[in-house]
């Protein structure tokens, strides 16, 4: 008996839980715009240096311009990069009149100086982004990546901080604190008057998104019956995947960076208000002695899923008898040191950091740098987005069917095939470049389905969080390290994708290792982890141990019909 049964008591998958799914679920519509935002706030147009005004150049140039064209001031002034496009970040220091009209694009001897006058750029693709606010091109490009990076920080920073308070602190109150402050602190980030303010804006940001998504998770899953975790962990997923889609439609009406961080923050404030609906997780309250607390809310429950003859036959001393060995266990305080202490946690662990790592390495190397597809960047996004509903809907029957350790390998390594895949295909099918790129996306979308619902089966409830924590640490490690990969191309163009590719197929073969969760109770404690798992491995030795054994005999059998003066085995027949 356990905690479990007392959720099929009170209706197991009702109308509360519905509700409560549905309310945790549909902040993750803007959780990928978070994630993804820097695509389009720091998108870079195409650039040039300015040059002087018509007006300037009369009063300073002994030149009649009526009689020239905007192409052809620029001709004198921009030196092209490769012959044919203008330089982006040089241009002459005196004009070059000479050239104008002629089939000669640059003056090798003239002198060239970075852009006084500042650049001009496209507005094509965007109005505003933080690129054309602060000049973030030539020189100070590196800054748009880094603004990624550190907004990745902070999601790192989210996940070791809000994982281990929610364990100590509870779920419900870092869910709301953190919906209160993405809402916050995003709507400010707008209102940044420097580079340097909107950095520090997106780490702490980047932290309450953690916050959002680890406690949301952990909050769905403690209220869920065992054979709706699956269904409910791949419906929460989707939400993610339409909240790309509706990346692109926002982010494409929505051309002024500021505009569209406001647009996909201030959400969060109704979010916040919805937020303080939700119930505490019973299980976490029993864990925290405050069974009183727990019974309360599971009453709660009984009444909204309409069996209110439960209010009365599930009392305290039911609550707790239910879950005496795991309120016996609860008395230690558990840390991060308690996911290696022991063997079983210590191999859950240490698979899940690889699969973590690999799977978001893979993920956002693909989708964090859309201008490289040489397509519209807005139908990119669109196209990357709905990659994901096949992606998923395909991991979540296998989840349901093969099982979580299954699917979880094969999504890695099919990402690894597709990764592979790409290097050899030549530059020039770009088309073919960007259809693989989707391919693999997919794949690495279902892996971080599998890979939430997984974790939060695998990691017992008292320190369920931290483990979430600790393993999407890792997870944050590698979207930090993704981009910073991509700079191996000037060495090796296909050194990145091997990187990518050999990440995943590490990952798959240590998710092999992990054991299998399908239609298992969530586990409350460590020794339920312990006893559970090495019990499985020690029954499976046992039963290979018999095999042989059994076979030896039937060895024996042939070699010595007669025992004792009786025929035995199979020719006693």
């Amino acid at each position: 008996m356990g905690f479990a049964d007392v959720l099929d008591q009170v209706g197991g998958f009702g109308r509360f839980q519905f509700i409560h799914v549905a309310l945790l679920s549909i902040p993750g519509l803007l959780m990928a715009s978070q994630n993804l935002l820097n695509n389009f706030t720091a998108g870079m147009p195409g650039h040039r240096c300015s040059v002087p005004n018509r007006t300037s150049l009369a009063l300073s140039h002994n030149v009649s311009l009526s009689e020239l064209s905007d192409a052809q001031i620029l001709q004198a002034f921009i030196p092209t990069a490769d012959g044919s496009r203008l330089s982006k970040c040089r241009r002459y220091t005196e004009a070059q009149w000479h050239l104008v009209g002629t089939n000669v694009s640059n003056v090798t001897e003239a002198d060239t100086e970075t852009c006084p006058d500042g650049w001009t750029y496209e507005k094509t693709e965007f109005l505003k982004t933080i690129v054309t606010e602060w000049d973030l091109v030539c020189a100070l490009g590196p800054l748009r990546r880094m603004s990624q990076t550190i907004y990745m920080g902070g999601v790192l920073a989210g996940a070791i901080i809000f994982g281990g308070l929610s364990d100590r602190f509870g779920r419900r109150a870092l869910l709301i604190w953190s919906h209160f402050q993405l809402a916050t602190l995003g709507t400010c980030t707008a209102l940044s008057p420097s580079y340097l303010a909107y950095c520090i804006l997106r780490f702490l940001t980047g932290m309450s998104v953690s916050g959002v998504i680890l406690n949301a998770f952990s909050l769905q899953m403690e209220w869920i019956p065992t054979k709706s975790r699956t269904v409910v962990g791949s419906i929460a997923s989707f939400f993610f995947t339409v909240g790309q889609v509706v990346l692109a439609g926002v982010a494409y009406s929505l051309r002024d960076w500021r505009q569209l961080q406001v647009a996909v923050c201030a959400p969060f404030y109704i979010f916040f208000i919805c937020s303080w609906w939700f119930s505490e997780s019973a299980r976490w309250l029993v864990l925290n002695r405050r069974s009183a607390e727990a019974l309360k809310h599971i009453h709660r429950v009984a009444r909204i899923n309409k069996r209110p003859e439960m209010v009365e036959k599930i009392t305290l001393e039911v609550l707790e008898s239910h879950m005496h060995k795991e309120v016996q266990s609860s008395t230690t305080v558990f840390t991060a040191y308690d996911l290696m202490r022991t063997p079983v946690m210590r191999k859950i662990s240490v698979c899940l950091i690889f699969v973590w790592f690999s799977t978001s390495f893979a993920y956002y190397g693909l989708a964090m740098d859309l201008q490289k597809f040489g397509v519209n960047i807005y139908l990119v996004q669109l196209i990357f987005g709905a990659v994901d509903f096949p992606a998923k809907l395909g991991a979540l029957m296998a989840l349901t069917f093969v099982g979580r350790r299954v699917t979880q390998s094969a999504c890695l390594f099919l990402s690894a095939i597709v990764i592979f895949a790409n290097i050899f295909v030549p530059a020039e099918l770009q088309t073919v470049r960007t259809a693989l790129a989707v391919l693999g996306k997919g794949f690495t979308s279902a892996s971080f389905t599998c890979v939430y619902l997984y974790t939060g089966e695998l990691y017992p409830t008292v320190i369920r969080q931290t483990g979430m924590g600790f393993s999407s640490t890792m997870a944050r490690v590698g979207s930090m390290a993704a981009p910073a990969v991509l700079i191996l191309e000037d060495v090796l163009p296909a050194l990145p994708s091997i990187i990518y590719g050999g990440s995943a197929v590490l990952a798959g073969i240590l998710a092999i290792f992990l054991p299998e969760t399908l239609n298992v109770p969530l586990p409350d404690t460590i020794e339920d982890v312990e006893e559970k798992w090495a019990k499985s491995k020690d029954e499976g030795d046992a039963i290979k141990d018999q095999g042989q054994r059994q076979t030896v005999a039937m060895e024996d059998m042939k070699e010595n019909p007669e025992v004792d003066g009786k025929a035995t085995g199979l020719n006693a027949l």
